[in-house]
């Protein structure tokens, strides 16, 4: 059974608390990082300071990079296909339910804005993309069409179950970032805002991705037939799509 946005949003609510975090390096050494200072003329840290005395910031491990970089690789996918089974499946849904339109539309809008957010820190920390691109765009078209031929209470199964897993995946990525976060506080280390806007970034969707959930299963998705197994194999797919893009 798919669970709802209250019941997602409760896995992450006994995470640490939200601390102010930068990111060190998502990147090979030779490659951009984020800087380590609030400004330009900030001074160094003084060559006497202790290791992890406040201001201190701690590098990254390349198990941490590793995560940070797969991280955002993966969002990009999932958000790519998002846009790409909401476009296949808008023709049809809206020639036969024209009242569909506008929530079509701005499930639509909201999953190209993620898209274009994890373009941009792609771009920004240079993290190489999936190479699996032209398949999940292939089956993302093909899910999100042959679900709307099927009807909108299939279409909107679809959303249920994508909706779902990746509601999951990010409570998933914010655990293990605050996690990260308060195993550097307790060794007495300072983190900055990268990381804090990172993590709020994450939130933001991860909420924008509930409310899709939310709008499905309102609009009938669980009246698909046969509901369990339809869901079923999309929330596998997802989690399969997942896997991969972590890692190619």
């Amino acid at each position: 059974m798919a669970l709802s946005r209250t019941a997602l949003l409760r896995a992450s609510r006994h995470a640490a608390p939200m601390h102010d975090l930068l990111i060190a390096a998502l990147c090979q050494p030779s490659r951009r990082c984020l800087s380590t200072t609030t400004g330009r003329h900030q001074a160094a840290p003084a060559p006497t300071q202790p290791k992890g005395a406040p201001g201190k910031r701690k590098p990254l491990t390349k198990e941490q990079r590793d995560f940070l970089a797969s991280a955002l690789r993966v969002n990009q996918a999932g958000e790519l296909a998002a846009t790409l089974i909401y476009t296949a499946q808008k023709t049809p849904i809206v020639r036969a339910h024209p009242h569909l339109r506008p929530l079509m539309e701005h499930m639509y809008d909201q999953e190209a804005s993620h898209l274009k957010t994890f373009n941009a820190l792609i771009a920004k920390h240079r993290v190489r993309p999936t190479a699996l691109y032209p398949l999940w765009s292939l089956m993302a078209t093909g899910l999100g069409w042959g679900t709307a031929v099927m009807g909108r209470e299939a279409a909107m199964a679809c959303t249920e179950a994508v909706e779902t897993e990746i509601g999951g995946h990010y409570n998933s990525q914010i655990r293990t970032l605050l996690e990260m976060f308060e195993q550097w506080e307790s060794e007495g280390y300072e983190v900055g805002d990268e990381l804090r806007e990172l993590v709020g970034t994450l939130r933001r969707i991860r909420d924008e991705e509930l409310e899709h959930l939310d709008h499905a299963v309102e609009h009938d998705a669980k009246k698909a037939e046969p509901h369990w197994l339809l869901t079923g194999v999309i929330r596998a797919g997802c989690r399969g799509a997942i896997w991969a893009s972590e890692r190619i």
